[in-house]
C-alpha cells in the first residue's frame, strides 16, 4: 500500500502543536521499518530461538531447528525432529489469546560449553516428542546425530513450559541441567496423551547430569509440586550469585487464568544434589486495580544485578479489558530477592519448614522509579553499555522499544526503534547478537530479524546526538555524523568518536568572541579530529561574496579568525565562518540583521547580535564594546529568559496536575458520557466527539491523554463545544499505543472517559470480486487490517476523477457498492483509495467491464408445486454471488414471482444461471403463461425473453405436412447416403493403411538412427552413507526401525551400557546357545517369516563389531539348513527367505560387500538409472498412470500416444534469497513437449537449472509458479485452471503446453509463490493426461461430432519403443553387468571367494557330483539374495525416489540378470512375453560370462583363515558406533522373553548348556528388575 501523493482538499485548521514537540512527534510516528534489515522467514510459527558465541544463530519452528549464519541470510544447517524432510506441526497449533502464553514443539535451546578449553560448542535441545525428549548434539552442525539424549525431561506438552540453565560444578567440573517444567497438565483429554510415570507426576525441578550417556537416567534431585498446588508455569531460568533462579506464575492451563502472584524459585548451583533455597513472590501490580499476574517475558541485567520482568493483567475475551495499563516492565534487584526468599511449603514440597502456619509470601516491590506502564508490552532484554541500562522492550502491535535509564534507574519515554510492518506480536524472547553489540534479534510469528539498537543517523548534528544519551551512539568526526562506533572509520583512533559520556559541550562550534575593544575573533571550540593536514579558516560576506578574513595554522594547532571593528563593517548582514583541514570541514551562518531593534537581552542574543552590558543595547558583533561587558552566551540572561518563558498551550504540551477544584465547585457538574471514535491512526484525528453534560458552562475545557507511563502527557484545547452535550478535539499525530483519556473542565479534576487507541495506517490485501461490470451495483469486498480508522473509501477514474462511495467497515473488512461508470469506455480501470485524514492510501484497483449479456430462458416445471428458471448468459470474467442477484418470473396478466437463486454453470459455449420457485400449486400453467424474466444485477436491469414455442394447432396443421416431406426427403438421403458410406469406408481402409505404414516406418527409422545423448560427468554420485545402506538393506519394509538405530554412538561411553543388556551381550556371544535359540524359535508355529527376518537383522546389528563370530554362525546355521535340505531338493537351498540364517546371509553379505558395490559398481548402476530416466522423459509421460511411450516394461507402454512436438522455451529463473550467487546463470533454454503438463515442464525446468549451474534453483517445485509473459501481460500456467477442458463425463483434463499455446521461443518467468502452496498433488480419477477415460468408447461417442480428429491406435504398433529403449541404454546395461562379475585385479572379493569356497567344500563333504547343485547353491547366495535386491532398489544406495516406472523397468533388467545365471535353457516362442523377449538374444553370452565367473573365482588360491579374519576385523572397526547396539539387544531379548519357556526346556534338554541357561534366567531377573526404571 502506497501513500498518494495527490493533496486532498483543505480542512478546517486546528491548534497546532508547539514545534519541538510536533517534531518529537514526527519522528516517532515513522520509526524505521527496516527495509535492508535481513530477514528469516521459517514454514512454521518459531517457538525457540537462541545465539551461540561462534557458530550462529539457532532457530525452531514445527518440528525443525534451523542453524543460520549471523546475518541470517544463510542455513548452515537443519535438523528434522519428527519426520525427514518435514518440518510441518504434527498437530496444528493456533495461536493463543494474548496474554495466555503460546504453545511449542520446541521447549528448550542452551548453547553451552563454548570457550571451554579443548572442547566442542553444545547444543542443548528439549522437544515434545517422544515423551519430551532431550538431546546433546555438536553447535558445529546439526546433521550430525546427537550425542546424548534422554526422555521426560521437558514439557511432552505442546502449551505446557520448560525452562532450564546448562552449567558447570563439582570437583569433575562436569555440566548439569536445572530443568523447570509443567510436565502434567490438568485436561482430562491430554491425561493419556503423555503422562510421565506416577512417581514424577508432582516433579516441578530435576537436577540432571548432562556428561552420562543418556542425560543421566536418574536424577540427582527433585523438587515437587506441593499437594494439591495447580499447574505452575516457568518463563524462564538464569544463574546469579550461585544459585539458579526459576520465574514463574501459577497458571490454570483450561480458563486461562493466573491463580497466584509471580514468583521466583531459587536452588543450589550444586553438582550433588538438588537443594531448594526458597522461593519469593513478586508485585508489580501497581497502577492496575486487579494487579499484574502473568509474568511474559524475563531478563538479568547481570552487571546490574537487577532482573527485569513483562507483567501482564487479564485481557478477557477478545482483549476487551486491554488498558493503558494492562502490561508494565518491573525491575527488581536480585539481592532483596535473594534476601526475601524462604523455604516455605507454598507452591514446592519441602523437608524445611520455618514458616509459620497460614503464613503468605512477602511480596517484593519492584524498583518503583524503573517501572513502566504500557498496553501491550510483550518482552523484555536488558543490558548494560558504557555504565548506562538499555532495556529493549517486545510490543504486541510489532513494535521494539528502546528505553535507557538514568543514573538512579528512573527510566526515560521508550522510543521506537523498529516496526514490524504486518504488526505481528513480538516474540517473548529477545536475543542479543552475540559477537556485536550494535544487532538484536527480534522475532516474531514466522520471521526473524536483525535489528539495529539504535537509529543514530536521525540525530543531524553532534549537539543533537550526544544530548540524546543514547551509549550506542556518538558523533563520527571523520564522517561528521551520528553512528555506532563500529560504523565510524577509520576504529584506531579513539579520538575519532565521541561517546554521550563527552558531553554535548565538546561538540565542535564556530564561536565569535570579542578578543579586545577593537577586534572580533572567530575560532573553534570543543573536541577536534585530529588531523595530519593545515587548517583553514574563512569569514566571507553573503551579500557581496567578499572575504572578510581568512586564516591558516599547522596540524595541531586550530585556526582563529580576527576581525577589526570597522565603520563599514557594521553594514555586513550575514556572513558564512568555515573551519577545514583535509576532508574535514565545519560552517555556520551567522545573521546580524536588525541588531539594534532588540531592546533586551534575551531577544537580542537569541539571534546571532552581541549584547554590550555596559551600555545596555544590542550591538552588531563587529561594533566597538569592552571585552569585559560584550556577552553572547544565553546565560547571562537566564534570568530574564526565565521570567518570559511562554507557557504551553493548544496544540499539546507537559501536564501539570492541579488538584485544586473550582471556586465553587457545588455551582455546576460536568458529566462526560463517551468518546468517539475509540481508535485513531497514527496521523491523529480532526473530529473526536466528546459526549456528556454542561459542557458550554465551562471557559476552559482540555483533553489530557496519558500513553506510556514514563512518557509526557498531552494537553489538547477543544475545538469546538457544539452544544451543552457534544463537543469536538482534533488529535495530534502519535506513536502506536492505548492512551488513557480524561476531560478537564476549568482547572478542575480529570474526568475518565476510557482508553483511546493510537493504531497503524490501514492496508489492503485483497480486493474480491477484482472485476465489475460497467453498470455498477455488485458487492465488492476489501480484506486488510486497521479500516476502523478509515475517513472515506474513494473510487478513483482517469476521467471522473475521485467519487466517494459509501461503505461499511469493520477492523478486518470493508464492503461498498461498486458505482456505476455508465457511459464511459466500456473497458476501465479504477483505483480503490482509503482516505485517512488528509492521506490517501491505495489499495489495489477494480476493473470494469461491459455489462453481462443474456440470450434467453428457459421455464421447465418440476412437478407441479416447483418451477425451474434456466437463464442463459454469454460466457465473461465476472463472479456474481447470490447477493448480487435478483430473478424475477412474469406470468399471466402481469403477474410476478421471486425466484430463488441457486447456482451457476460454466460451459464452454455459455453460462446457465439456475433459479427455483417453490411452494406454488400449478406450475405447469404458469410454465405455459410465462412471458418474460427480469435479471437485476446491482444497478443493471435487463429483461430476458423465453424461447418460443409453436402453439399446438399450428403444431397440429404443419406436422403431416411436413412428415410427408421428410419421408420424401428420407428415401433421397438413404440412396445418396448408402453410396457416400461405401466410398468414405473405402477412403477410410486406405488411411488406415496408410497410417500404420507410417508408424512402422517411423518406428524402424528411430531404431536405427535414434542417439541418446547420455551425459559421461553426471556430478557425484549421490550415495548413501553405510548406516543408511544397511538399515534399507535390514528392513526394506520396515521403516520404523530405522531412526531408532542411527543414533550417533561416537561420544557414548562404554560404562553406560546397562548391566542387563551387558549380560545379554554376553549370552548371545555363546555360540551353542545362539544357535539353540535360533533353532528353537524356527520350530514356534506363530514365529512367522517377518519374524524370522527381523530377528536376523537385529542379530546382525547386534553382532555389527564381531562379524568374525556371526560368520562362525552362519557357517553352523547354514550346515545345518543343507542337512534339511538334503533329504528333499538340495537345489531349492537359500532360494527363499523362509528361515533366519536365508535372511542373515543376506546382512552378511550386505555389509561385506557394501565397499565393493560403492567402489566399483555404484558408479555404472547410477550412470544407468539416469540414463533409464533421461530415455523415459524424451517422450510423452502420462502423469495419471506414469505410462510412457519409452519404457522397457509392456505393462508401462504408452500406447494411446498422441502426436506430440518439442518447443524449446527461454525461461527466467527470478532472483531468490535462496539463491543469490552472482555467477548463477538466471536465463536458460529448456527443451520440453507440447505435450507435458505445467508440473512436467517445472520438473525438466528444474533439471535443467542443476545441469546448467550445478547446484540447484533453492526451492521445492511446489513453491514456484511459471509465467508466461506475451509483451507486457503475464499470464500463470497451472495444470488446472478455469480454462481446463471438462469432458462430457465430468473429467477435467490437465492443462499441457499445447493447451496454452506456447510457440517455440517464448519466454517463461519462474517465481517464488507468495499463498500457501500445497504439497505433491495427486490426481484423483476425476483427471486425466494423455490417455483419455474409456480410450475406445470416447473415440466412438466423439467421432460422430469430429470425426478424423482421433487416430486409430494399436499397442503392438508401438513395442519397437522397447527397443529403442534397451538400444539406449545397452552400453551403460552391460558396463554395469560386467563391473558386478568382473574380477578387479584378479582378485574376487573377500566375502565372495569365501562363501563360494564354503559351498564347495560343503558339497564335497556331502559327496554331491552334480555342478548343476553348487552353481545353483551359488546363484541362490549371491545374485539372487543380493545383487537382485540392488538392482530393483537404487534408493538403497542412493539418494534417490523410486518412481514406479522406473521400478517396472528394473524389474526387466533384474529378469534378465537372473535369466544369466540360469541354468535351464529357455524355449520362447513368439507368443512368448515382450519381458522375457527383449534380452533373449543377450541371455546366452551373458551365460557364457557367468560360467567364467565361477571358474575364475574357483580357480583362485583360497582364501586363509587369517586373512578372512583380519578383512572381518577391519569390517567390524569400520563399522564401530555406526548403530545402537542396545536397541537390538532390547528387540531380540523381546523374542526371547516371548518364547522364553520353550527355550528355556530346550536348553534343560541340551547336554553342556546349563551355564547358558543359568545366565539366561540371570539376564530375565535383571530386565524384569529394570522395568521400574524411568530411562529404560
Amino acid at each position: 500500500m502506497e501513500v498518494s501523493r495527490r493533496k486532498a482538499p483543505p480542512r478546517p485548521p486546528r491548534p497546532a502543536a508547539p514545534l519541538p514537540l510536533l517534531a518529537y512527534l514526527l519522528a516517532l510516528a515513522a520509526p524505521s521499518r527496516g527495509a535492508d534489515e535481513p530477514v528469516w522467514r521459517s514454514e512454521q510459527a518459531i517457538g525457540a530461538i537462541a545465539a551461540s558465541r561462534a557458530d550462529g544463530v539457532f532457530v525452531a519452528s514445527g518440528s525443525c531447528l534451523d542453524q543460520l549464519d549471523y546475518s541470517l541470510e544463510h542455513r548452515l544447517s537443519r535438523l528434522y525432529r519428527d519426520q525427514a524432510g518435514n518440518c510441518t506441526e504434527p498437530v496444528s497449533l493456533a495461536p493463543p489469546a494474548r496474554p495466555r502464553p503460546g504453545s511449542s514443539f520446541s521447549k528448550l535451546l542452551l548453547p553451552y560449553s563454548e570457550g571451554a578449553a579443548d572442547l566442542q560448542g553444545l547444543l542443548l535441545t528439549g522437544w515434545t516428542f517422544d515423551r519430551g525428549a532431550c538431546e546433546v548434539r555438536l553447535l558445529g552442525n546439526l546433521s550430525h546425530s546427537s550425542l546424548r539424549n534422554g526422555t521426560e525431561v521437558v514439557s511432552c506438552h505442546p502449551q505446557g513450559s520448560t525452562a532450564g540453565v546448562v552449567y558447570r560444578a563439582g570437583d569433575q567440573n562436569r555440566w548439569y541441567l536445572a530443568v523447570a517444567a509443567t510436565y502434567v497438565l490438568p485436561e482430562p483429554e491430554t491425561a493419556s496423551r503423555c503422562n510421565p510415570a506416577a512417581s514424577d507426576r508432582d516433579t516441578a525441578i530435576a537436577l540432571k547430569d548432562t556428561e552420562g550417556r543418556s542425560l543421566a537416567t536418574e536424577e540427582l534431585g527433585r523438587l515437587k509440586l506441593r499437594g494439591g498446588a495447580g499447574s505452575l508455569h516457568f518463563v524462564d531460568a538464569f544463574l546469579w550469585n550461585g544459585s539458579v533462579y526459576f520465574p514463574y506464575y501459577p497458571y490454570n492451563y483450561t480458563s486461562g487464568a493466573a491463580t497466584g502472584w509471580p514468583s521466583m524459585v531459587r536452588i543450589a548451583q550444586s553438582a550433588k544434589v538438588l537443594q531448594f533455597q526458597g522461593q519469593a513472590a513478586l508485585d508489580c501490580g501497581h497502577g492496575h486495580p486487579d494487579g499484574r499476574r502473568l509474568l511474559l517475558s524475563s531478563s538479568l541485567v547481570e552487571a546490574l544485578g537487577v532482573w527485569a520482568g513483562v507483567f501482564s493483567a487479564a485481557t478477557g475475551e477478545g482483549q476487551e479489558k486491554r488498558s493503558p495499563a494492562t502490561t508494565a516492565l518491573c525491575l527488581f534487584r536480585m539481592s532483596e530477592i535473594q534476601e526475601r526468599a524462604k523455604s516455605c511449603s507454598w507452591d514446592f514440597q519441602t523437608a524445611e519448614q520455618n514458616c509459620k502456619e497460614g503464613e503468605q509470601p512477602e511480596r517484593v516491590q519492584p524498583i518503583a522509579s524503573s517501572t513502566l506502564i504500557h498496553s501491550d508490552l510483550t518482552s523484555v532484554y536488558g543490558t548494560v553499555v558504557m555504565n548506562r541500562t538499555v532495556l529493549f522492550l517486545g510490543t504486541g502491535d510489532g513494535q521494539l522499544l528502546k528505553v535507557i535509564l538514568g543514573e538512579n534507574l528512573t527510566s526515560n519515554c521508550p522510543e521506537v526503534i523498529y516496526e514490524i510492518k504486518e504488526e505481528t506480536p513480538v516474540f517473548y524472547k529477545l536475543v542479543p547478537h552475540p559477537k556485536k553489540n550494535i544487532y538484536i534479534y527480534l522475532t516474531a510469528g514466522k520471521e526473524v530479524r536483525r535489528i539495529r539498537v539504535a537509529n543514530c543517523s536521525k540525530h543531524k548534528s553532534c549537539t543533537e546526538c550526544l544530548t540524546a544519551t543514547d551509549p550506542h551512539c556518538g558523533w563520527c568526526h571523520s564522517l561528521q555524523r551520528c553512528t555506532f562506533k563500529e560504523d565510524c572509520v577509520p576504529l584506531d583512533n579513539y579520538e575519532n568518536w565521541l561517546d554521550i559520556s563527552s558531553g554535548a559541550n565538546k561538540c565542535p562550534q564556530i564561536n565569535l568572541f570579542r578578543s579586545s575593544e577593537d577586534k572580533t575573533t572567530v575560532t573553534v571550540v570543543g573536541s577536534l579530529p585530529p588531523k595530519r593536514s593545515e587548517w583553514k579558516c574563512v569569514v566571507k560576506n553573503l551579500d557581496t561574496g567578499r572575504e572578510l578574513c581568512k586564516g591558516r595554522s599547522p596540524p595541531g594547532r586550530v585556526c582563529t579568525c580576527n576581525m577589526p571593528t570597522r565603520a563599514t563593517y557594521k553594514d555586513v548582514l550575514a556572513v558564512n565562518v568555515t573551519f577545514s583541514s583535509g576532508s574535514w570541514h565545519l560552517s555556520k551562518r551567522f545573521n546580524f540583521t536588525n541588531c539594534s531593534s532588540f531592546r533586551e537581552c534575551p531577544a537580542c542574543i537569541g539571534t546571532d547580535c552581541a549584547w554590550c552590558k555596559s551600555e545596555r543595547k544590542c550591538i552588531h558583533p563587529f561594533t566597538a564594546c569592552d571585552p569585559s561587558d560584550y556577552k553572547t552566551n544565553q546565560e547571562h540572561c537566564q534570568v530574564a529568559v526565565e521570567k518570559r518563558a511562554p507557557s504551553k498551550t493548544a496544540g499539546g504540551g507537559r501536564f501539570t496536575e492541579n488538584r485544586s477544584s473550582r471556586a465553587n465547585p457545588g455551582l455546576q457538574v460536568f458529566y462526560v458520557k463517551s468518546i468517539e471514535p475509540r481508535k485513531i491512526s497514527t496521523l491523529g484525528k480532526s473530529n473526536v466527539i466528546v459526549t456528556g453534560a454542561n459542557f458550554s458552562q465551562a471557559s476552559n475545557i482540555t483533553m489530557i491523554l496519558k500513553g506510556t507511563s514514563t512518557c509526557d502527557k498531552d494537553v489538547i484545547q477543544v475545538s469546538h463545544v457544539l452544544n451543552d452535550t457534544h463537543m469536538k478535539f482534533s488529535l495530534p499525530s502519535s506513536r502506536k499505543e492505548m492512551k488513557d483519556v480524561c476531560i478537564q473542565f476549568d482547572g478542575g479534576n480529570c474526568t475518565s472517559v476510557g482508553p483511546l487507541s493510537y493504531i497503524a495506517l490501514p492496508h489492503c490485501s485483497l480486493i474480491y470480486p477484482a472485476t465489475t461490470w460497467i453498470s455498477g451495483g455488485q458487492n465488492i469486498t476489501i480484506l486488510g487490517r486497521n479500516f476502523d480508522v478509515i475517513d472515506n473509501l474513494i473510487i478513483s477514474h482517469e476521467l471522473k476523477g475521485n467519487i466517494n462511495v459509501s461503505e461499511y467497515c469493520m477492523a478486518t473488512s470493508c464492503r461498498f457498492s461498486a458505482p456505476s461508470f455508465k457511459g464511459s469506455k466500456a473497458r476501465a480501470n479504477v483505483t480503490v483509495k482509503l482516505r485517512v485524514q488528509e492521506t490517501y492510501l491505495d489499495c489495489g484497483s477494480l476493473q470494469y467491464l461491459e455489462d453481462p449479456r443474456f440470450t434467453g430462458c428457459r421455464v421447465e416445471p418440476e412437478g407441479d408445486t416447483e418451477l425451474e428458471v434456466k437463464i442463459q448468459k454469454e460466457n465473461d470474467d465476472f463472479n456474481i454471488s447470490k447477493t448480487d442477484i435478483e430473478i424475477t418470473l412474469f406470468h399471466g396478466e402481469n403477474k410476478q414471482l421471486n425466484c430463488s437463486f441457486e447456482n451457476i454453470t460454466r460451459n464452454q459455449d455459455l453460462t446457465i444461471i439456475l433459479c427455483k420457485i417453490k411452494g406454488i400449486t400449478n406450475a405447469n400453467s404458469i410454465d405455459t403463461s410465462s412471458k418474460k424474466v427480469r435479471v437485476k444485477l446491482g444497478n443493471l436491469e435487463l429483461y430476458v425473453e423465453q424461447e418460443t414455442v409453436p402453439t399446438t394447432w399450428y403444431f397440429l396443421i404443419v406436422l403431416p405436412v411436413l412428415l410427408v416431406i421428410v419421408i420424401f426427403a428420407a428415401v433421397g438421403v438413404t440412396r445418396h447416403k448408402s453410396k457416400e458410406l461405401s466410398r468414405k469406408q473405402s477412403q477410410q481402409l486406405e488411411l488406415l493403411e496408410s497410417e500404420l505404414r507410417k508408424e512402422i516406418r517411423d518406428g524402424f527409422a528411430e531404431l536405427q538412427m535414434d542417439k541418446l545423448d547420455v551425459v559421461d560427468s553426471f556430478g557425484t554420485v549421490p550415495f548413501l552413507d553405510y548406516k543408511h545402506f544397511a538399515l534399507r538393506t535390514f528392513f526394506p519394509e520396515s521403516g520404523g526401525f530405522t531412526h531408532i538405530f542411527t543414533e550417533d554412538m561416537h561420544n557414548r561411553d562404554a560404562n553406560d551400557k546397562n548391566e542387563s543388556l551387558t549380560a545379554l551381550d554376553a549370552l548371545i556371544c555363546n555360540k551353542s546357545f545362539l544357535v539353540t535359540v535360533i533353532h528353537t524359535l524356527e520350530k514356534q508355529k506363530n514365529f512367522s517369516v517377518k519374524d524370522r527376518c527381523l530377528f536376523a537383522s537385529f542379530l546382525t546389528i547386534a553382532l555389527q563389531t564381531k562379524l568374525v563370530y556371526l560368520t562362525s554362525i552362519l557357517e553352523v546355521l547354514t550346515r545345518d539348513l543343507m542337512e534339511q535340505s538334503s533329504n528333499m531338493q538340495p537345489k531349492l537351498m537359500l532360494r527363499r527367505t523362509e528361515s533366519v540364517v536365508e535372511k542373515l546371509l543376506t546382512n552378511w553379505m550386505s555389509v561385506c560387500l557394501s565397499g565393493f558395490l560403492r567402489e566399483t559398481v555404484g558408479e555404472p548402476f547410477y550412470l544407468l538409472v539416469t540414463t533409464l530416466n533421461q530415455k523415459i522423459n524424451k517422450g510423452p509421460v502420462d502423469v495419471i498412470t506414469c505410462k510412457a511411450l519409452y519404457t522397457l516394461n509392456e505393462d508401462w507402454l504408452l500406447w494411446q500416444v498422441p502426436e506430440f512436438s518439442t518447443v524449446a522455451l527461454n525461461v527466467v529463473f527470478e532472483k531468490i534469497p535462496e539463491n543469490e550467487s552472482a555467477d548463477v546463470c538466471r536465463n536458460i533454454s529448456v527443451n520440453v513437449l507440447d505435450c507435458d503438463t505445467i508440473g512436467q515442464a517445472k520438473e525438466k525446468i528444474f533439471q535443467a537449472f542443476l545441469s546448467k549451474n550445478g547446484s540447484p534453483y533453492g526451492l521445492q517445485l511446489n513453491e514456484i509458479g511459471l509465467e508466461l509473459q506475451v509483451g507486457t501481460r503475464q499470464k500463470e500456467l497451472l495444470d488446472i485452471d478455469s480454462s481446463s477442458v471438462i469432458l462430457e463425463d465430468g473429467i477435467t483434463k490437465l492443462n499441457t503446453i499445447g493447451h496454452y499455446e506456447i510457440s517455440n521461443g517464448s519466454t517463461i518467468k519462474v517465481f517464488k509463490k507468495i499463498a500457501n502452496f500445497t504439497t505433491d498433488v495427486e490426481y484423483s480419477e476425476d483427471h486425466c493426461h494423455l490417455i483419455l477415460p474409456d480410450s475406445e468408447a470416447f473415440q466412438d461417442v466423439q467421432g460422430k461430432r469430429h470425426r478424423g480428429k482421433h487416430k486409430f491406435k494399436v499397442k503392438e504398433m508401438y513395442l519397437t519403443k522397447l527397443l529403442s529403449t534397451k538400444v539406449a541404454i545397452h552400453s551403460v546395461l552391460e558396463k554395469l553387468f560386467r563391473s558386478i562379475w568382473s574380477l578387479p585385479n584378479s582378485r574376487a572379493p573377500f566375502a565372495i571367494k569365501y562363501f563360494f569356497d564354503f559351498l564347495d567344500a560343503q558339497a564335497e563333504n556331502k559327496k554331491i557330483t552334480d555342478p548343476d547343485v553348487v552353481h545353483i547353491w551359488k546363484t541362490n547366495s549371491l545374485p539372487l539374495r543380493f545383487w537382485v535386491n540392488i538392482l530393483k532398489n537404487p534408493q538403497f544406495v542412493f539418494d534417490i525416489k523410486k518412481t514406479p516406472h522406473i521400478d517396472g523397468c528394473l524389474s526387466v533388467i533384474a529378469q534378465a540378470f537372473m535369466d544369466a545365471f540360469s541354468l535351464t535353457e529357455q524355449q520362447l516362442g513368439k507368443e512368448a512375453p515382450t519381458n522375457k523377449l527383449l534380452y533373449a538374444k543377450d541371455i546366452p553370452t551373458y551365460k557364457e560370462e557367468v560360467k567364467s565367473y565361477y571358474k575364475a573365482i574357483r580357480d583362485l588360491p583360497p582364501l586363509s583363515s587369517s586373512e578372512m579374519e583380519e578383512f572381518l576385523t577391519q569390517e567390524s572397526k569400520k563399522h564401530e558406533n555406526e548403530f545402537n547396539e542396545e536397541v537390538a539387544l532390547t528387540e531380540i531379548y523381546k523374542y526371547i522373553v516371548k518364547y522364553f519357556d520353550e527355550i528355556l526346556n530346550k536348553l534343560e534338554r541340551e547336554r553342556g548348556l546349563e551355564e547358558a541357561q543359568k545366565q539366561l534366567l540371570h539376564v530375565k531377573v535383571l530386565f524384569d528388575e529394570k522395568k521400574k526404571c524411568k530411562w529404560m
